[in-house]
């Protein structure tokens, strides 16, 4: 199984420098054969010839998908379903409401809010005591890490450049920020796949956790850009192109959006 390191590791298997000339038909430094060429293009483009050329580059992408080339229809939809579970569980982990002490919120909002129940190991007696709720945020790390080992996992089986170099900048960002992980109970393991200890997540600061989870350049918000990125990439590489001009996912606005930036 393929495993996602950094992107320089794919720059060796994707050339990023294609020569489109041939698709479209060559360029000339002369104005005059580059007025003649527009002409070309645009009654090219008015008879219908267009339009068939690119169906058939774009079928000859599929049949490249098929024959193993690139991923597939399914694989590529399952990665978008998995990058937008990411987002989900590191915006839900982004949320200020899972950091508040109900200790140190307001009069009003400390009537609505619920007390966290504690036991004593000693005793085995349960105490209600106004603190963070513990539980609530062990989950959503959890389900964080499961989304994230996920994504991984299926990046590093992808065949699609998009996607594999939105995953390598997401690993290597969590490179970078190993250090401060390990203070919270969280390590890179195997295939750069994340590792939890409850036991280390629940001692940690508070701070260090506010640091890592909260806000639009913390970890979880950095992972959050990053998962649209492959969603989006993935979404890309499934869209189909037609006849028209047009393609024919019902979101085909991600297709024409910017190129997802490193942050």
């Amino acid at each position: 199984m393929s495993e996602i390191k950094s992107f320089s590791d794919y720059t060796s298997k994707y050339n990023s420098n294609v020569d489109y000339s041939a698709l479209f038909g060559g360029t000339s430094d002369s104005s005059s054969v580059g007025n003649t060429n527009m002409l070309s293009d645009y009654a090219a483009i008015k008879n219908g010839s267009y339009g068939k050329l690119m169906k058939a580059y774009y079928a000859k992408q599929d049949a490249e998908k098929l024959s193993g080339k690139g991923d597939t229809s399914q694989k590529l939809t399952l990665m978008k379903t998995s990058a937008d579970s990411l987002k989900k569980s590191a915006d839900a982990l982004n949320d200020s409401s899972l950091w508040i002490s109900s200790e140190k919120v307001s009069k009003k909002v400390k009537k609505e809010s619920k007390k966290i129940k504690k036991k004593d190991e000693k005793t085995g007696e349960e105490t209600e005591v106004e603190d963070y709720d513990w539980d609530a945020i062990t989950k959503k790390v959890k389900s964080f890490i499961d989304d994230y080992n996920d994504v991984v996992k299926e990046a590093g089986e992808s065949n699609t450049k998009d996607v594999l170099r939105n995953a390598s900048w997401m690993t290597g960002m969590t490179d970078k920020t190993s250090h401060l992980l390990s203070k919270i109970g969280i390590t890179i393991g195997k295939g750069n796949k994340l590792e939890l200890d409850e036991d280390e997540l629940k001692k940690a600061d508070i701070s260090s956790l506010k640091t890592v989870f909260t806000g639009y350049n913390s970890f979880a918000g950095k992972t959050a850009q990053k998962a649209a990125g492959i969603s989006n990439a993935a979404n890309r590489a499934s869209a189909t192109y037609t006849n028209n001009g047009t393609y024919s996912k019902k979101d085909s606005s991600l297709t024409s959006s910017k190129i997802d930036k490193e942050v």
